[in-house]
């Protein structure tokens, strides 16, 4: 059990893994902060902190257990913040959707307490942000990364196993790097894809009553549509090589599906669609919820 949990970032994702902490049994007391007061103000009167810090250095201040939940472009700034009050002993995990970044970020500002910071990735979310949408339960059965560096310290790495573990989560590790390239083609890219064909039909004078006719299909493809803008912003910036390197792949399978159609080739065009369709029939799910 831990003694402290700091909190830093008191939104979805933060707010549930305290919720899950407690819940859990894993932690006394979680002291939390939000760069907005009244985000701290209103997880304390919900129950996800028990103390609200009027700074994250303050929130770091006697926890051994570190949790930043911030936007990947903020994970610097919060380790110059929170740094003085690091210490050999503390665990600090993060759970940004992008990792090469993140690592990067740690090393240049924790430097020698660098192998205290074992980078985390849990594959869920909402497309509701917000506290007051947090939810003990959000990690249960889901996915979690860890990708440690070299200088990663064992305590701290068997320590982040233990408790994603403790919140139910099936817990994998990869390098940075292999985290980046396998996220942006099965998370970064889909969202990229959603994004762009709501603009596409929204951008049409005919495009209203075209989604007033969508169905069930359209529905479970577009969702990821609503997601936080500022979050996936963030993402999608920080993981621009790989993403891109993926949007590359995919055109070159949509041009293929163009050309047979163009070509008026339905043989090819069904080799095309029977090749999709078989590996999504072969696909399976790790993880026993929707990832996100």
């Amino acid at each position: 059990m831990f003694e402290q949990l700091g909190l830093i970032g008191c939104g979805l994702m933060g707010g549930s893994f305290a919720l899950a902490l407690k819940k859990a049994g894993l932690v006394k007391r979680v002291v939390g902060y939000s760069k907005s007061p009244s985000t701290t103000e209103r997880a304390r009167q919900m129950g996800v902190i028990d103390v609200e810090a009027p700074s994250a250095l303050l929130a770091v201040s006697g926890a051994d257990l570190v949790l930043l939940a911030v936007p990947v472009s903020a994970t610097e700034a919060t380790f110059k913040a929170i740094r003085h009050l690091v210490h050999k002993n503390t665990l600090v995990m993060d759970v940004g959707s992008t990792k090469r970044e993140v690592v990067d970020a740690a090393r240049r500002v924790l430097r020698d307490q660098v192998g205290v910071f074992v980078p985390a990735h849990p594959i869920a979310g909402k497309e509701l942000a917000g506290v007051e949408h947090a939810d003990a339960d959000l990690y249960t059965g889901r996915q979690v990364i860890l990708t440690p560096i070299e200088r990663t310290y064992t305590t701290q790495l068997t320590k982040a196993e233990q408790v994603w573990t403790g919140l139910g989560c099936h817990v994998l590790q990869m390098s940075p790097e292999e985290h980046d390239a396998a996220y942006a083609a099965v998370s970064h890219l889909p969202h990229l894809l959603a994004f762009a064909l709501m603009n596409a039909i929204g951008e049409q004078e005919s495009g209203k009553a075209f989604l007033e006719l969508a169905g069930p299909g359209f529905r479970d493809f577009t969702r990821i549509a609503a997601s936080d803008p500022s979050v996936w912003r963030d993402i999608l910036v920080s993981n621009r090589e790989e993403l891109l390197a993926q949007s590359r792949h995919f055109q070159r399978a949509l041009h293929a599906l163009e050309s047979a159609i163009d070509s008026s080739d339905p043989d090819a065009l069904e080799v095309l669609i029977d090749q999709a369709s078989n590996a999504r029939a072969h696909w399976r799910m790790t993880a026993t919820k929707p990832q996100r």
